[in-house]
């Protein structure tokens, strides 16, 4: 419930609320007969720090001047209040003329002690007529809150957006970097024990054909193997390896990493035909312990191009160090970016999520960042919508004047009965905490501003929203 005004009572009984409210910043041009029209019907009320003045999901029913003190708005983002605006001594706020507000979105808080004057909703309604000056003031000043209100909104979705972002580089970067990690650590042994095989096959003195012999399989063996080999051919190859190598009397351990490499049961044969059993050995070895140190240099570069490639598509998507202005934009590039930052989520869902586009795609004219904005929010709410096991579609192609986009979920669709709300800020069907309520507002916002057009049809099992952007 909202606090009580404290000592409320009326305006008129104050023999210096004349002077107060022409010294007010809202009301300091109004002409007296209007001041006194407010006089007349206000209350003067109290609030103390920590009061509220009305609550999340209130009705707003009264006009408050600010006579002295500061009160707080608050707006639910993520599960979190947070503050989104002030008002001091001279501010208006609560219920305007004109004003189609019912229910209040946010909360408020009363920072300091703070006095009002109070209009009610029914008085309210009879300015525009019985005070056009104050009239037209505030409604200057609902303009005003709004915008400030709606700058808030998009910041604080920035803020939601870049949460998402971190979120999914810090799943995204783990993997390659725990593999750059393990693999440097791994690679001091690695160069050890190639220092000691490589004296080892010197020690063994081999000819001039011999070594040729040698290097031949040598260079065969760092040749790394086709990709698209099954698991089940790369266990059978590993089998055959170290069972040759047993049959040699040669340490089978390394028949994983030979089974890696181009190197053929027929070549290491031949290899045997021209070297003793001591020399074999030796050269075996010496090829081990190159394959071994050279996957880990494979291993750490594949790693840190992963993480490179991470990064690169983060300051892609941001535009950072760029300017917001409207340019050709490339909407492939920014679709596989922003999937490739949420494809951890999709993974934890054992979901699919591809990106149709092809090369060479029209350019839209927009701001680069706003819109890749609108992919993370689309993409992420497919996410949420599918089941594990689900599948999210994300397609570009250009159709007549536009580039359209569109991202397709196969969830359980949108009910019928909320279609017409989901654009509504603050509107979201997610757990509390989980969702601002404010994405698909947002999106909607920055696709026009960039001159586009979002829509969406929804029905069980496939839900497509479609992003229309004009071509360059």
């Amino acid at each position: 419930m909202t606090a009580p005004l404290r000592d409320k009572r009326p305006a008129k009984d104050d023999p210096t609320i004349a002077e107060r409210l022409r010294s007010h910043r809202t009301l300091a041009g109004a002409p007296q007969a209007e001041l006194d029209w407010l006089i007349e019907r206000g209350t003067l009320g109290h609030f103390l720090p920590g009061d509220d003045v009305v609550l999340k999901g209130e009705p707003v029913n009264t006009l408050y001047f600010i006579l002295k003190g500061r009160v707080s708005a608050l707006a639910n983002v993520g599960g979190t209040w947070r503050k989104v605006m002030d008002w001091r001594d001279g501010d208006a706020t609560g219920l305007y003329p004109y004003s189609r507000i019912t229910v209040s979105s946010g909360g408020s808080a009363v920072e300091e002690r703070t006095e009002m004057m109070c209009i009610d909703r029914e008085d309210v309604d009879r300015m525009p007529v019985a005070c056009p000056h104050v009239t037209a003031t505030l409604v200057h000043a609902m303009i005003d809150r709004a915008r400030t209100f709606k700058e808030n909104d998009l910041e604080g979705e920035k803020v939601a957006s870049l949460g998402r972002v971190a979120a999914g580089l810090a799943h995204e970067l783990n993997n390659p970097a725990s593999a750059a990690t393990r693999g440097a650590k791994l690679f001091g042994d690695a160069i050890a024990e190639a220092e000691e095989a490589s004296r080892v096959l010197g020690a063994a003195q081999l000819s001039e054909s011999e070594l040729a012999a040698v290097e031949r399989a040598r260079g065969t063996c760092l040749q790394v193997r086709p990709t698209g080999v099954s698991p089940l051919d790369r266990a059978d190859r590993e089998e055959a390896i170290a069972e040759w190598l047993a049959r040699h009397g040669i340490d089978d351990r390394g028949a994983a990493l030979l089974a890696e490499t181009a190197v053929s049961i027929g070549m290491l044969d031949e290899l045997a035909r021209v070297l003793s059993s001591d020399k074999l050995g030796a050269a075996i070895r010496s090829m081990v312990a190159g394959c071994q140190a050279r996957g880990l240099a494979r291993d750490v570069e594949r790693a840190s191009s992963r993480v490179h490639e991470l990064v690169s598509a983060v300051k892609r998507m941001t535009y950072m160090d760029r300017a917001a202005t409207p340019e050709p934009v490339d909407l492939r590039q920014g679709l596989t970016d922003t999937s490739a930052i949420l494809a951890h989520k999709a993974r934890t869902k054992s979901a699919s999520l591809t990106v149709d586009a092809p090369d060479g795609l029209a350019r839209a004219v927009g701001i680069g960042g706003e819109l890749n904005q609108v992919w993370m929010n689309l993409i992420d709410n497919a996410l949420d919508a599918v089941g594990d096991g689900g599948r999210v579609t994300v397609s570009a192609r250009a159709e007549g004047p536009s580039v359209v986009v569109r991202v397709i979920d196969d969830g359980p669709g949108i009910p019928e009965d909320i279609k017409r709300r989901i654009f509504d800020p603050f509107f979201t069907t997610k757990p509390v905490g989980q969702g601002t309520g404010m994405g698909l507002d947002i999106a909607r916002r920055l696709v026009e501003s960039n001159n586009g057009r979002l829509d969406f049809d929804s029905k069980p099992g496939n839900t497509e929203f479609r992003v229309a952007l004009p071509i360059t």
